[in-house]
């Protein structure tokens, strides 16, 4: 019902659109321009779609203002990193009380006794450790899963992202591993260490732990950075209980996954894993990530580094628990990330993944919807996919492009990597009927339908 032609239109449209509406930015993108490799400090910046670069001015809550000062109602929130909302009030005040007293020793505060109890007590694991991002929390659980069972194997899923981990960039075509072409620079085959199968195959999970290499299972228990992925009823418990069989460490990362509920996905409904990654959100948007790991997995590593040395183990950096990051991370933990924000968060991701369901339908749109607690996403196709391969076919560039695009000239933010929202304590009803009413425009606009 949305042809090519229609597609094009509209993206002509709103470049236009957005260029003339935003000269500030055009004019900061120029100067960036002048020594900021392609023109941002960071590359990711350059992937909303927009004819330059949109510069930010502020934030607060579920609302964002650009360099032109235009409004948004942001269901990005940094793409998670602010899932909890734009500068929270405690955790602003926690990072300017740190900042006057130290920004970062190399030594624990009084903070880091609180947070380590607080992710135990929600994550049912009792050791934990800190890095500065999900990306380097992955990297060392790697490490620390191939030197505690002497494997070299890791087990990613088809369509997976785990950060910045050469590991992790496998993909499956046609059945057949082959390595990501983004990942730039990669010297080595990381087919040789990296096992890669398709989410919900049992049959292949089991084929794969079988041979007795495998390490650990790194996984989201939902899959949320191919679109959005769900488990199949009874997967993740049959996961868990093959992992513990062939003695492989089975990790989490539940960056994505928080969104379900206090405990994340594991602490809402199971099971319990034997590493837990938790990155962006945990620190109210500063650099920072955790891990946690059993005790049974925490005596077989002190069991490998009393058979080593001391020294550089190449897990952490200098800045890895940072006094400023664990006095945000308390603060969020304590006074953000609570009982009472997801009791606001789920019931309005309900009403909007309603309220998109509902504006689709309106539209003779036959596409799917579904969320994991707070964070949803539509794809535009008619049925659910199990495993990467069906969700990446389901992906429709220049057409999810176009539908950014009209969103961001209208003051609606979403996620500029596939069609990914999120709702935070901050969001309110109101913002969910705008991105609605702004989505029902876009549709009728594309399908020929607007008045």
């Amino acid at each position: 019902m949305i042809s090519p032609a229609a597609i094009q239109t509209m993206l002509t449209a709103e470049r236009a659109h957005f260029a003339k509406a935003n000269p500030r930015s055009a004019a900061l993108a120029q100067d960036a321009a002048r020594h900021w490799h392609c023109g941002v400090p960071f590359h990711w910046m350059l992937d909303w779609g927009t004819p330059f670069p949109l510069f930010a001015a502020r934030a607060h809550g579920a609302e964002l203002w650009d360099a032109d000062g235009h409004r948004y109602d942001d269901f990005c929130l940094g793409d998670t990193g602010s899932m909890f909302g734009h500068s929270p009030q405690p955790v602003a005040r926690a990072i300017a009380d740190q900042a006057a007293r130290g920004l970062t020793f190399m030594l624990p505060t009084e903070d880091a006794v609180v947070v380590a109890d607080e992710l135990a007590a929600r994550f049912l694991l009792p050791f934990w450790q800190v890095t500065s991002s999900a990306s380097e929390a992955n990297r060392a659980v790697i490490r620390w899963a191939r030197a505690v069972t002497r494997r070299d194997k890791v087990l990613v899923f088809n369509g997976c992202y785990h950060g910045a981990v050469d590991d992790v960039f496998v993909d499956l075509r046609g059945g057949v591993p082959e390595l990501r072409a983004s990942l730039i620079g990669q010297v080595y085959d990381v087919r040789d260490h990296t096992v890669v199968i398709e989410f919900n195959d049992l049959a292949a999970l089991e084929a794969a732990l079988n041979k007795g290499d495998v390490a650990c299972v790194l996984a989201e228990p939902a899959m949320t950075n191919v679109g959005m992925v769900l488990p199949d009823a009874g997967y993740l418990t049959a996961l868990r209980q093959l992992t513990a069989r062939h003695d492989v460490l089975l990790v989490f990362d539940e960056t994505h996954t928080i969104s379900t509920g206090y405990g994340g996905y594991t602490g809402t409904h199971g099971p319990l894993p034997d590493m837990f990654v938790l990155g962006k959100p945990v620190a109210g948007g500063v650099p920072s990530a955790v891990y946690g790991f059993s005790a049974e997995v925490a005596a077989r590593m002190e069991r490998v580094r009393a058979a080593g040395e001391t020294g550089h183990s190449g897990i952490g950096t200098t800045l890895s628990a940072n006094a400023l990051a664990l006095a945000a991370m308390r603060a969020c933990l304590t006074e953000v990330m609570t009982p009472a924000a997801y009791d606001h968060m789920l019931p309005l991701a309900e009403q909007l993944a309603g309220k998109v369901r509902a504006v689709m339908a309106a539209n003779n749109l036959n596409w799917h919807v579904a969320h994991v607690g707070a964070r949803g996403e539509f794809l535009c196709t008619d049925t659910a996919p199990r495993n990467g391969t069906q969700a990446r076919a389901a992906m429709q560039g220049p057409l999810e492009h176009a539908l950014h695009l009209f969103l961001i000239n209208r003051g609606v933010l979403i996620a500029p990597f596939h069609n990914m929202t999120l709702v935070s304590p901050a969001t309110v009803p109101s913002q969910v009927d705008r991105l609605a009413e702004v989505l029902d425009q876009c549709l009728k606009t594309l399908t020929g339908s607007a008045s």
